[in-house]
């Protein structure tokens, strides 16, 4: 065989080694290929299913699934269900609120026994709640006991919170709770100025927000937005002086007890055309 003939034999040769290897890295790194994609089932007709008792999606109970919380609340219930069992005639209703989501331990409590509680709350061993956050209230007029009455305490050894509830009405005083726990003593005054629930034994019960002189309770659902007198300065008298509120307008007449009646019913806008009327007469003839 010539030389030019081995040589054509030998690059044949290799050609065909390099093809093969080729062939055999494109099988080994080539992707394959994509399955077919199965069909989707037909919709079902069925209706949904009930919305489950308990917190909505995605808000699960903390309780179910964090130790610690579930561990709190156990404690929480241990601790109300003692004082239950030494002080039952001062405790109408015991609660956590929000126990899904930690909670908050709450009591009931007659009008009566609000000062002893919050002393025993205080000096009892194994709750010690010695902080007083603060005292508030909330009115209900539909109810016949319409204030309900809360203190907020917290214990700083045990790193838990209480709330103390009582319902009184307008004539029902609650004993104070600033000799035991002294920061009681302006948010008390703030009850008694906005909702006017009178605090017995109180050192220096006055108005805190309001000024000298104020008739009425602000924070009351029947107390007029508008109240009942104003204040303004005198400068023949030179002071502040307070008068029955009026409130005026271009074509109207308010009252303090009711605003918004500005003629009688079902005749007001032809009274605010006889008006409108009657000042376009007299402008004519003034000119």
């Amino acid at each position: 065989m010539s030389l030019v003939a081995r040589l054509v034999a030998v690059g044949s040769c290799a050609s065909a080694a390099r093809s093969a290897m080729y062939y055999q890295a494109l099988r080994k790194y080539s992707t394959p290929p994509t399955p077919p994609t199965p069909p989707k089932p037909a919709a079902s007709t069925a209706p949904p299913p009930p919305p489950a008792s308990g917190p909505a999606p995605g808000q699960a109970s903390r309780a179910s699934s964090d130790p610690k919380v579930t561990e709190e609340l156990e404690q929480q219930k241990r601790f109300l269900s003692s004082v239950l069992e030494m002080v039952p005639a001062w405790v109408t209703r015991a609660r956590i609120h929000k126990a899904h989501f930690g909670g908050e331990m709450v009591l009931d409590v007659p009008n009566d026994k609000t000062a002893p509680m919050l002393r025993f709350l205080q000096l009892y061993t194994n709750a010690q709640f010695k902080s007083f956050i603060d005292c508030t209230a909330v009115d209900y007029p539909e109810r016949k006991e319409r204030f309900t009455v809360v203190y907020n305490l917290l214990s700083v050894k045990y790193n838990a919170r209480i709330r103390v509830q009582t319902y009184v009405d307008e004539l029902t005083p609650i004993e104070s709770a600033v000799q035991w726990f002294p920061g009681a003593d302006w948010f008390e005054r703030e009850v008694w100025d906005m909702y006017g629930v009178f605090f017995y034994n109180h050192p220096d019960l006055r108005r805190i927000l309001t000024d000298y002189g104020f008739e009425g309770h602000p924070q009351r659902k029947d107390f007029p937005l508008s109240g009942f007198v104003e204040v303004r300065y005198d400068d023949t008298t030179k002071r502040v002086v307070q008068e029955p509120l009026e409130i005026t307008q271009e074509y109207r007449s308010f009252d303090y007890s009711s605003p918004w009646e500005v003629f009688p019913e079902g005749g007001r806008q032809q009274d605010a055309v006889k008006l409108a009327l009657d000042d376009a007469k007299k402008t004519a003839d003034k000119k």
